[in-house]
């Protein structure tokens, strides 16, 4: 089946999940932006929701369609099931797990520790969560982009969980890192789950590509920037702890 993008497929998809997953259609006019989430739809709903979009249009629903607006599953349907993006990169670094956690987790401070990073302002604390406004170096076209983020640790299980509050080109971004203890020192991975909006310049696919060739570069420059103060004792390791001035 051939379907085309815009207010009419819209229209469709919002007419399905009333019909079908207990929409509430007032609330649905009231905040269009809103993810399915957002707007009441539990997992059975969403797959009733993904049960008739593949019958009606012989596409796949993936199970992040949760974190989508109601425009954004109907563009997801007319492109085809584009499938979100997703990647995975780790690298490991030679120092204690400890100490990597400390300094990656140092949020004031990823100026010094990624090149992408010009500014970072702290806007506020709470426990182990903390929100932030990350400003990047000017692009080729001389543009900086900015956005908030939010994080929280948890030091107990070596795992941080993040999201982008403004969201910018994407209809969602979810982060998580890990860290595990190997013979060779600390693994380090990022998994990070989004999808673009349909007005965003690039569609999932190509941002897949771009967020894993940047994550192999900051990977790189991290690993050789713990790696030297460790090397050059700015961080003394004691213990398999670091003890410097973090």
């Amino acid at each position: 089946m051939t379907v085309t993008r815009g207010h009419p497929l819209t229209t469709e998809i919002t007419d399905i999940l009333v019909a079908h997953c207990g929409l509430d259609a007032e609330a649905a006019a009231n905040a269009p932006a809103a993810s399915l989430e957002e707007l009441g739809l539990d997992s059975l709903a969403l797959l009733e929701l993904s049960a008739v979009v593949a019958d009606r249009y012989r596409v796949q629903i993936p199970e992040q369609a949760a974190q989508l607006s109601i425009p954004a599953v109907a563009d997801l349907v007319a492109r085809g099931s584009e499938q979100p993006g997703h990647t995975e990169n780790s690298i490991v670094i030679d120092a204690p797990l400890p100490l990597v956690w400390d300094i990656t987790n140092d949020v004031a401070n990823w100026t010094e520790l990624f090149t992408e990073y010009a500014v970072v302002e702290i806007l506020h604390r709470e426990g182990d969560t903390v929100r932030f406004r990350l400003t990047m170096y000017p692009d080729e076209n001389g543009v900086s982009w900015s956005w908030v983020s939010e994080r929280t640790a948890d030091p107990a299980t070596r795992q941080v969980h993040a999201r982008r509050v403004e969201t910018g080109p994407f209809e969602y971004m979810r982060i998580h890192w890990w860290y595990a203890a190997e013979p060779e020192g600390t693994r380090m991975t990022w998994v990070q789950d989004f999808a673009m909006k349909p007005t965003a310049p690039v569609d999932n696919a190509a941002m897949t590509d771009r967020i894993n060739a940047n994550s192999a570069v900051q990977l790189a420059v991290i690993k050789e920037r713990i790696e030297r103060r460790v090397r050059t004792g700015e961080i003394a390791v004691v213990g398999g702890a670091g003890v410097g001035d973090e």
